[in-house]
């Protein structure tokens, strides 16, 4: 095990714990054995990987194999055979299942192993073999070069802020023995553990430096596998993304032929009511606006007599400008006020008298009365009695 890896173990052993914590495994393995199901039977068994553990227990001279979670054991052979005959003992108990997946666990007896249980900060989480490896002088009464141990945590209820862990520790002189007569044979393991009933207990009291290394020649295939899945699936949504701006496009060409067709339908709707609005325009125009004639005839009726005009001004948005000279020009706005034509009328500046005519100039400033506003001003206030 070289530095790098010693390095990255804790944040490797952390994500296993987090993985293996999670209900994403159940559930995978739930989901695998549904469509694991749904295959014919002769290949469920190529669809069946996953690492099998096979317990290996030593009694009174036997050897004793079965594979976890199963009742039945294996023929037993005894340890006095040579290291070729116990192989092919070891090969017959697991016949059936594929190399890549077999792993070996030696289990030990329980009047064998100390356990200890321990309530711990849960920052422990993290580093549980290096607490083990701590804590081991004060639970037990060995030295850690003296036993093989591991820290595992325990499931169920905790006091807040604490994690419940037990501490398994084996007596080196105890293992040693076995696992030489195995290494003898020709016979490697993975882990050192207990049996809880037909299982494993979960620990491995073996040290990682001294663990199987194993390496998985479908692992290549996985990866490429696995690398296809990703390309086809960057293909997959590359083809639904181009199908999607080809639609795009044709939705849009579409949407400017209609775009010129609206333009042409509008630039022939405001021809239409060009020509049509021309042909009534003039006789709206006259029956709409007030003759200057009127209006100068209306204005000579109210004005005195003493008073008399020097400029008169109608504009097309119906301003009156009436500027003149008057013996009384404040009696003007009074004179007015009756008409029918003219609205609004007001002085704009100040009044001037002229010395050379003795009069008051003035500037008056006046509207139209248009009959045309005062049609809906005086249907709104009907509304509005009503």
């Amino acid at each position: 095990m070289n530095s790098a890896t010693q390095t990255l173990r804790p944040q490797i052993d952390r994500a296993r714990r987090a993985w293996r914590g999670s209900p994403l495994p159940g559930f995978l393995a739930w989901w695998g054995g549904e469509l694991r199901a749904l295959l014919p039977v002769r290949w469920q068994a190529f669809f069946s990987g996953g690492n099998v553990w096979c317990l290996l227990r030593h009694e009174e001279g036997q050897w004793h194999v079965r594979r976890s979670g199963q009742v039945s054991t294996s023929p037993p052979w005894s340890d006095a055979l040579d290291a070729s005959a116990q192989q092919a003992m070891l090969s017959t108990a697991v016949a059936g299942v594929d190399r890549q997946d077999l792993r070996l666990a030696l289990c030990l007896p329980h009047d064998a192993v100390l356990r200890r249980r321990l309530l711990l900060p849960e920052a422990a989480r993290d580093n549980l073999r290096q607490i083990g490896a701590f804590e081991m002088d004060r639970q037990t009464p060995f030295r850690t070069d003296q036993v093989y141990y591991d820290l595992r945590e325990l499931p169920g209820p905790a006091p807040a802020g604490r994690i419940a862990a037990e501490l398994v520790a084996a007596p080196r002189s105890a293992v040693d023995a076995k696992l030489e007569h195995l290494r003898n044979a020709g016979i490697a393991i993975d882990a050192v553990d207990l049996c809880d009933g037909d299982v494993r207990l979960g620990v491995n009291l073996l040290p990682p430096e001294m663990a199987r290394v194993h390496r998985d020649p479908r692992r290549r295939l996985n990866l490429g596998l696995a690398a296809a899945a990703v390309c086809l699936l960057l293909f997959c949504l590359g083809q639904w993304l181009h199908n999607r701006q080809e639609a795009l496009a044709a939705m849009q060409a579409q949407v400017e032929d209609m775009r010129g067709d609206a333009q042409k339908i509008g630039e022939l709707r405001k021809q239409l009511e060009d020509s049509s609005g021309a042909a009534g325009f003039l006789a709206r125009r006259k029956t709409e606006s007030i003759a200057v004639v009127d209006v100068l005839q209306d204005l000579t009726t109210r004005i005195p007599d003493d008073t008399w005009l020097e400029r008169f001004t109608v504009d097309s948005s119906g301003r009156i400008g009436i500027q003149g000279q008057s013996a009384k020009a404040a009696s003007l706005i009074d004179a007015l006020q009756g008409s029918k034509l003219i609205t609004g009328a007001n002085f704009q500046g100040v009044i001037q008298r002229d010395p050379a005519t003795n009069k008051e100039r003035f500037f008056m400033d006046a509207e139209l009365h248009n009959p045309t506003s005062a049609k809906p001003a005086a249907s709104s206030s009907a509304g509005a009695a009503r």
